[in-house]
């Protein structure tokens, strides 16, 4: 591989000591910019940075990034970017005013895009991911968490996951796989929990565990879904499998999902739209990081999660897409920045953070992604000439990414 240096940096983000795994609170709100700055890149890993005076002079090609920031690639870490088809007949459901509840019981939702899926053969899934992965790429996202859930059989969710194991082998985006076959009771199970769990546990997690097809484990812990109990069930056989602990918390209701999610000492509770005082002190004292999803609060109608009360109370917060046919039909990350800018009163210097060394944490990649540092991943944007880096969450819409550089290519 070559090298690549990128000089008359504008401002160089998220400069940080190679040991830091995240940043929380205050942390997320200093500047981590080295300004007038050049970074060097040599056979995909970042080399050297520091004060443009000190670039060296050559590499095999030179970058002029005058009036330009360099940062992070955005870490993605929780995404259902593997699926069959849309639903934009359940989006005009929801404006003529059915709720995300009575569209399931009608056979929407989840169930509606299980029922596609499975019809759906590996190598359409194949295609239609990897073209979402090259949009999502465009706009700035190095690494992405990709979940199952829309397969709900045994056939169905080995089949997803094989699907993103070879997403993995075939782009160059940083890939982490979630099983998350306790996404919904299918129909057939919707008056037998215990035969749909006893599958999952029996006749999945085994194979799962042999071809290695995933990285973490996840439930659906809320109302309508499944209880504390049974999340605690799958979560205790995929931890005996070598699996981390996720968890889908709190969307819906104050139902119990972060106190399991810290009990099982999860890496993440992800989406926390209904959150207490209590679930923030909770979180504190545990080494759990809140990963909030304001997309799909702003295209479902929910309350947003309390991002502004967790900061300020020294929580870590890391920002995601949700990236989902059903919703949250969009992988654009600087979307989300902007949403949580508006919606949940982050300043823009803690959505970078959150999208950056944060989401690197929640997807267990904080060593080799999410931050400037000597030996990481060269996995980094370079922005159209902006004024500030505020201009990212502020210019909704736009697409600021002039270049995306991938393993130092």
């Amino acid at each position: 591989m070559s090298s690549i240096l990128i000089r008359n940096i504008r401002s160089l983000e998220m400069v940080l000591p190679s040991e830091t795994s995240m940043l929380r609170g205050k942390e997320m709100q200093q500047s981590h910019g080295t300004t007038n700055a050049f970074v060097l890149m040599k056979n995909g890993i970042i080399q050297s940075f520091g004060s443009n005076a000190d670039a060296p002079e050559n590499a095999d090609e030179i970058i002029d990034a005058t009036g330009k920031f360099v940062l992070p690639a955005w870490c993605d870490s929780h995404t259902h970017l593997v699926y069959a088809g849309s639903r934009e007949a359940e989006f005009v459901d929801k404006i003529n005013g059915l709720s995300y509840e009575e569209i399931a019981k009608r056979g929407g939702g989840i169930l509606n895009s299980a029922k596609r899926l499975n019809s759906a053969s590996e190598g359409e899934l194949l295609e239609s991911a990897l073209a979402r992965l090259d949009e999502i790429k465009k706009t700035g996202t190095g690494a992405v968490e990709i979940k199952s859930g829309y397969g709900l059989t045994v056939e169905g969710e080995l089949k997803m996951l094989r699907v993103i194991r070879q997403l993995k082998s075939q782009s160059p985006l940083t890939i982490k796989s979630t099983f998350l076959g306790a996404h919904t009771f299918p129909a057939e199970f919707r008056n037998n929990h215990e035969g749909y769990i006893k599958m999952l546990i029996d006749e999945m997690l085994p194979v799962i565990a042999a071809e290695g097809l995933a990285d973490f484990i996840d439930v659906f812990c809320d109302a309508g879904f499944f209880s504390p109990d049974e999340t605690a069930r799958i979560l205790e056989a995929g931890v005996k499998y070598g699996l981390v602990p996720k968890l889908h918390a709190n969307e819906l209701g104050e139902t119990g999902g972060i106190e399991k999610g810290v009990e099982f000492n999860a890496r993440s509770v992800d989406h926390l739209e209904h959150t207490t005082d209590n679930h923030i002190q909770l979180l504190h004292q545990s080494k759990t990081i809140p990963v909030l999803l304001p997309s799909t609060a702003f295209f479902l109608k929910l309350p947003y999660a309390p991002a502004r009360k967790m900061i300020d109370a020294d929580l870590p917060v890391a920002l995601a897409t949700d990236f989902n046919p059903g919703s949250s039909p969009s992988g654009n990350m600087p979307f989300v920045l902007s949403l949580a800018c508006i919606q949940m009163k982050m300043l823009p210097s803690e959505t970078i953070a959150a999208a950056t060394i944060n989401g690197a944490y929640s997807m267990l990649v904080e060593k080799e992604l999410g931050s400037i540092a000597i030996g990481k991943k060269a996995n980094l944007i370079i922005t159209k000439a902006m004024d500030s880096i505020a201009f990212i969450p502020y210019s909704f819409g736009s697409n600021l990414v002039e270049r995306i550089i991938l393993n130092g290519i």
